[in-house]
């Protein structure tokens, strides 16, 4: 017989409330609600950092339903807050699979709430913007959970890099290789690191807080400035080393977080978006090129395109076609570029990774 599904409570900043099930962990998660239109790839996105600190609604009807597999991570833990679906499944068809998506996420203490109609839902973020929420499935008092809502801090001003950064340096790839790189950890994600060993680099991965004086102790031949999640304009220590890694002159490759310090480094602000861009579906535009890319996205801040557009040594090279936000950048007088989007793709189309090709070729030149 089954078991009957344990109540939970869904409640918006902004006073709405959603009523579902139980599904992953018993208990109450806080955090900045925001959604991903992707339809599959959700075990790579849940491991994402870029996404710590939120509470995820996947859009498609169903989750779980391909199960959860050792390899398909982008880190070593689920970095989502809490999960909001439709219908999360237990039963999974891939065989490959090496278990069920309710007992991965209880193992990784995430609550998670289904039943939800994800479609209104959704269409009331677009409408009223990101803003926080909280998931109970242990309280059923709304006074009680908005008491506790109201303790969350704001994501506007939160820096949360250092917090999923690495610890320690590690390298990967071959010690032997001709190209270097040193990776500057804000919450990289494994197959970014993979674009790059595959394409014959070896790399130096960083904590956060790591000075230029010991990113150069590895002698690189060039830079990598990684995504990561919270406000970039929270981040002057991060701001400073690009500054620093700038004058050195060799090529750096920043990927959205990393894209929004560049510009932050070349006195362009940055701003929280209305509701943010998370997908696997996205068209950008590149410009140089005029070909249009299917992209995987997943940021809550942009770069001001005025402060782009009015900037002397600074040229726009993509653009977001759903809303003509800026996607990619590069310094007239140096090899340093950047792109909001993440090209590595995992989950998504691989339309993009030629940029991985287009830094390994700045380098080779130098």
């Amino acid at each position: 017989m089954t078991q009957p599904k344990q109540p939970a409570i869904l409640l918006l900043a902004d006073g709405h409330v959603f009523y579902g099930h139980s599904f992953g962990k018993t208990g109450t998660a806080t955090g900045e609600i925001c959604f991903n239109t992707g339809m599959t790839g959700y075990q790579e996105v849940f491991t994402d950092p870029s996404y710590a600190g939120q509470i995820l609604i996947m859009n498609n009807v169903h989750v779980g339903n391909y199960g959860v597999k050792k390899t398909d991570v982008e880190s070593n833990t689920i970095k989502i807050r809490g999960l909001i679906a439709r219908n999360l499944e237990e039963q999974f068809s891939r065989i490959q699979a090496d278990g069920d998506l309710n007992e991965y996420l209880k193992v990784n203490n995430i609550v998670a709430i289904e039943d939800i109609d994800t479609r209104a839902l959704v269409a009331h973020i677009r409408a009223k913007g990101a803003m926080n929420c909280i998931i109970s499935t242990e309280v059923t008092d709304i006074e009680k959970l908005t008491a506790e809502l109201a303790k969350v801090p704001d994501m506007d001003g939160l820096e949360l890099a250092s917090t999923v950064s690495t610890t320690e340096e590690y390298e990967l790839g071959d010690v032997n290789a001709t190209l270097k790189v040193a990776v500057l950890d804000f919450g990289v994600k494994q197959h970014i690191l993979q674009c790059l060993v595959t394409r014959g680099v070896h790399v130096r991965v960083h904590p956060a807080k790591t000075p230029l004086s010991r990113l150069k102790e590895f002698n690189p031949n060039g830079y990598f400035i990684s995504n990561g999640p919270g406000d970039p304009a929270a981040m002057p220590y991060a701001v400073t080393t690009m500054k620093d890694i700038l004058k050195e002159d060799k090529p750096v490759f920043g990927i959205c977080l990393g894209h929004q310090l560049l510009a932050l480094a070349n006195d362009i602000p940055t701003f929280k978006m209305h509701h943010g861009h998370r997908g696997l579906n996205h068209p950008v535009k590149n410009i140089i090129t005029g070909l249009c890319e299917i992209t995987t996205q997943n940021h809550g801040f942009g770069v001001d395109p005025e402060a782009v557009q009015k900037h002397p040594n600074i040229e726009i090279t993509h653009i977001n076609l759903n809303d003509n936000s800026i996607e990619g950048i590069r310094l007239k007088d140096r090899n340093a570029f950047s792109v909001q989007y993440h090209p590595e793709s995992t989950p998504g189309p691989h339309d993009s990774r030629y940029l991985f090709d287009d830094f390994v070729g700045m380098m080779t030149a130098k």
